[in-house]
């Protein structure tokens, strides 16, 4: 096994490591650990809520997430040598739930969630059609996720990082602050916000104190969104054999790494929507000095996916256009076409016994393909979702027999603000 360069004890909380990670983006947080070119090393991530979320058939944790205390990210971790201008690159040569830790009530430890944001706590893809807190619970068993909450679907696991990224420098996170900033004021009320500003609420910031720490949280970005340094992109694809390329902007680099999904859809529709799991990465890490200027990734890494996605052969497809539920027609809007592309998906899900919510559930959760299937056909955007036929235990592809009903089971725990 590779020497664990960033520990976690899974019986303390986050801010109570031998070493403490952080959940903002800062240029000042200082670096944990420190590798050289050509190491290679294993790091401990804790799921994203820090065990906030339980194993249990109640949603009342998902509709009082702690938002603001997200990502729990194991870093910064600087690379010996890096320098701005360099490209960083990243091999993730293994990635798994909690090493030897197969039950216990960690997500990792045996099973993950998914979940959907209640609208005035994140909202989510279509929070307009879900706007309540809803929580599905995965069991893993050989590879494979299987839910109470959701019979009749299993997964093979497609184990990845959905967050890691490099330290912005001060002028690129002072970039960040004022574009954000200034979309949030053109709706500042608007539910759910446009963008999440820097909040000293619930910041984490390694060995930060006193002054500096209250310097830093009144600025430091918050992880959410993916940006010019990687970040929280969310792609299903960083699985083990993934090579990244990410610009440098600070001495050191400065990676860090965490939100790792069992499983997941392109598009993460529901927001908390990937299986969500703490456990390991094994990392190898070498420089391409002044990458940045001779490869043109000035900004947003580049990656060579990895090559173990689940195989499958057989898939149901699903269109939808960019016009509104109510017939409004929009100019060339992926985005909507791929809701409606997706609501089509969970409309006929439904007529096999799902309820939309598990349907939904399935979309945020199994390896789906979303595509960008015409974005140039003036005024109608195509975009597509790609079911894998294969993760469902009967037939769902359409017959003159009609389709099968499955049997519901408990369903999906619910939690209302107005419960």
């Amino acid at each position: 096994m590779p020497q664990v360069v960033f520990p976690l004890d899974s019986t303390k909380s986050f801010t109570d490591q031998q070493i403490v990670g952080h959940n903002r983006w800062h240029w000042a947080i200082p670096a944990q650990v420190e590798v050289k070119p050509g190491d290679t090393f294993r790091v401990h991530c804790r799921e994203w809520f820090d065990g906030a979320i339980h194993n249990d058939d109640s949603a009342e944790d998902i509709l009082n997430a702690p938002l603001a205390a997200v990502h729990v990210l194991s870093g910064p971790i600087a690379v010996r040598g890096a320098k701005p201008g360099d490209l960083l690159i990243v091999d993730i040569l293994d990635v798994g739930p909690l090493p030897q830790e197969d039950s216990g009530p960690l997500a990792g430890q045996g099973w993950g969630y998914t979940g959907v944001f209640a609208k005035q706590n994140g909202g989510g893809f279509l929070t307009e059609q879900f706007p309540d807190a809803y929580k599905v619970v995965w069991d893993f068993q050989g590879g494979v996720a299987t839910s109470r909450h959701v019979p009749g679907v299993s997964y093979t696991g497609i184990v990845h990082p959905g967050l890691m990224g490099t330290v912005p420098s001060p002028e690129l996170l002072a970039k960040w602050n004022a574009r954000e900033q200034a979309l949030i004021d053109t709706d500042p009320d608007r539910v759910p916000p446009l963008a999440l500003p820097p909040l000293a609420d619930s910041a984490i910031l390694g060995s930060l104190s006193g002054e500096e720490f209250d310097r830093v949280a009144a600025e430091a970005a918050r992880t959410a969104p993916p940006r010019e340094n990687g970040g929280n992109q969310d792609i299903k694809n960083f699985t083990k054999g993934t090579r990244v390329f990410y610009p440098v902007f600070v001495d050191g680099a400065n990676l860090s790494v965490g939100d790792l999904h069992f499983s997941q859809g392109d598009g993460e529709i529901t927001f908390c929507g990937a299986i969500e799991m703490g456990g390991f990465l094994d990392l190898h890490v070498d420089l391409i000095k002044g990458g940045m200027e001779t490869y043109g990734v000035t900004e947003n890494a580049i990656f060579l996916p990895g090559n173990v996605s689940p195989q499958f052969s057989q898939w149901l497809a699903f269109s939808g256009t960019s016009v509104t539920l109510d017939g409004v027609q929009r100019y060339l809007d992926s985005h909507l076409s791929y809701q409606r592309a997706c609501l089509h998906a969970i409309d006929y899900l439904s007529k096999f016994g799902y309820s939309p919510i598990q349907a939904y559930m399935i979309l945020g959760s199994a390896p789906i393909e979303g595509r960008l299937s015409g974005v140039v056909d003036i005024p109608n955007s195509c975009s597509t979702v790609y079911i894998p036929t294969e993760i469902f235990d009967i037939d769902v592809r359409p017959s003159a027999d009609g389709p099968t009903q499955i049997d519901p089971g408990v369903g999906v725990p619910t939690a209302s603000a107005g419960s």
